[in-house]
């Protein structure tokens, strides 16, 4: 290669990943990017997309208090936090040892007034999600007196490595994946990333790349399910299942909202409510035919706190980051998804400190299947809205039995949607990785919940094939137990899972048959040996999209 080209090449890297995978960042014209997605040693080529911040007594409410069981393995454990940064000299960090590295990671070409370029907190948002899951007990802590009381993160001895990627444009996936490879090469335990964007292919999406090799690398990814996205809803009517403030819907420039209250909910025309934007509250019998005329189709795993958590705060802004706001705080108080991703990340961390050898699946598995059911009256979307349900750190480190998967597993899955042998290769790095001789499809990647979709309402029925692993005493017997509505009817053979030692694993298949007449049906069964109750979330809607 001539010395120009070299030198051209070299002026338009950005990252070279070559830590944790392979890849790189560079400014390329569309000429140079179809060229290079050609090449056979490519597995994909994407832009460079902005991915959006999702933006206490949260830990007792979950019923997981402050002298609860801890081991002295977990100040061995380490978050690996993915988010706008930390301020460090907050009390939530004021620990020897507690913040043991700190990157950032800028992929733009100049710095905003305002951004500071190191790893410290501009925004407030990453110090927030730091200290929810692994700070320091502090007392007192409040926002000017509101909500006084202790301030302590799920996991208060867990060790912290702060990778800074969210700036005032938001995060690039150049960035994102930047720091994941490092974070994986670091050896970080959890990695909590309260960022997220518009799906995408599974092989042009920053997070499951990421997310990918991180499973691989034994890590677990705790990743929000997504809060509202400025660029989506400037100007628009936000619809929000139940009645807010509407503090957030303003924050992200929405031109109103129609909120649906719960059932049961008192006469609302005899309630003044002072909204700073348009609002307008349904019944709940007309949101409930609104929510299916919108016929939302994700759902998430887990369910976790996320309004109005108290947490530490950048001295570096204000309360509210706006022009004109002077106050300065060290704790404040805000709401989203971005708030129940970081407890997510410490009751997987706490789990962790009592199942160092677990994998990434066998731990979600564990705090999905002993996830609290949430009440069907505020929730009428049940399993659809709440996933598995509200997680329960204290069941989830005695589970019973486990899902677990590995990276041949996830393989499969991307086998049965279709991707190339080539493709597969290039991600696994293995060149023996085959799809051949498989029939399964994506809804039987072995997963604690199952969902089945059609893309009108009809009757349909799926099989779906599951291994459970004992984690609990031998011998032992589980039988199944069923809970679903009657357009919806599930069947478990065997009925019967025995299991004579720890370890020992035990297949089965799941039989599901849905009415689908309305836009979506959700129940669950259980496993239960008398003592554990290993309960998966099933759903049925219809979306035009393919099993999960």
């Amino acid at each position: 290669m001539p010395i120009q080209s070299v030198s051209l090449a070299s002026e338009s890297l950005v990252y070279s990943y070559s830590k944790s995978f392979n890849g790189f960042a560079a400014k390329l014209t569309k000429a140079e990017s179809e060229k290079l997605s050609g090449h056979e040693s490519v597995v994909s080529v994407f832009p460079n997309r902005l991915r959006q911040l999702h933006t206490t007594r949260s830990w007792d409410f979950i019923g997981f208090p402050q002298n609860v069981t801890r081991t002295t393995v977990e100040s061995d454990v380490i978050i690996g936090m993915l988010d706008s940064g930390i301020w460090p000299e907050s009390q939530s960090f004021n620990d020897s040892g507690k913040i043991i590295g700190a990157r950032f990671y800028h992929a733009g070409e100049d710095f905003k007034n305002g951004e500071i370029p190191s790893p410290r907190d501009s925004e407030g948002h990453g110090t927030h999600t730091a200290s929810t899951a692994a700070g320091n007990t502090v007392t007192p802590a409040s926002l000017l007196g509101l909500a006084s009381g202790t301030a302590r993160g799920g996991v208060p001895s867990a060790r912290i490595a702060v990778y800074k990627i969210c700036w005032e444009d938001g995060c690039s996936d150049a960035d994102i994946l930047a720091a994941f490879d490092d974070a994986i090469a670091d050896g970080v335990d959890i990695i909590s990333l309260s960022v997220g964007g518009w799906p995408q292919d599974y092989f042009e999406d920053s997070i499951a790349i990421g997310a990918f090799h991180s499973m691989k690398n034994g890590i677990l990814t705790s990743n929000s399910a997504g809060s509202l996205n400025k660029t989506l809803v400037q100007g628009k009517i936000v619809v929000c299942n139940g009645v807010n403030q509407g503090t957030e819907q303003v924050r992200v420039g929405a031109a109103g909202s129609t909120m649906i209250p719960p059932p049961k909910t008192v006469n609302l025309r005899e309630v003044a409510y002072p909204f700073p934007l348009p609002v307008s509250i349904l019944t709940h019998a007309d949101g409930v035919d609104l929510l299916e005329y919108i016929n939302s189709t994700r759902y998430p795993d887990l369910t976790a706190p996320g309004v109005d958590i108290l947490a530490a705060w950048s001295e570096a802004t204000t309360i509210t980051g706006q022009n004109g706001d002077t106050r300065i705080v060290p704790f404040n108080i805000i709401s989203g998804t971005s708030m129940s991703c970081p407890h997510a990340s410490a009751a997987a961390a706490y789990v962790k400190s009592f199942h160092p050898t677990w994998s990434p699946a066998a731990i979600k598995s564990a705090l999905m299947t002993t996830a609290r059911q949430l009440s069907v009256e505020d929730n009428s979307d049940a399993e659809f809205a709440y996933g598995s349900g509200q997680i329960d750190p204290i069941k989830a480190v005695n589970p019973g039995l486990v899902y677990d998967a590995g990276e041949i597993d996830y393989v499969r899955m991307l086998c049965g949607q279709g991707y190339n042998l080539t493709q597969l290769r290039l991600v696994t790095g293995d060149q023996s990785t085959v799809c051949s001789g498989t029939t399964r499809t994506v809804g039987d990647l072995n997963y604690p919940s199952f969902a089945l979709s059609y893309d009108k309402p009809t009757s349909i029925t799926r099989l779906f094939r599951r291994t459970v692993t004992n984690v609990g005493p031998a011998p032992t017997t589980y039988k199944v137990f069923i809970d679903v509505p009657e357009e919806l009817e599930i069947r478990v053979e065997p009925e019967v899972l025995f299991f004579n030692e720890t370890g020992e694993k035990q297949s089965f298949v799941v039989i599901v048959t849905a009415a689908l007449e309305t836009s979506m049906l959700s129940g669950s069964f259980i496993l239960s040996n008398g003592i554990h109750l290993v309960r998966s979330p099933v759903v049925a809607f219809v979306s035009g999209q393919e099993d999960i």
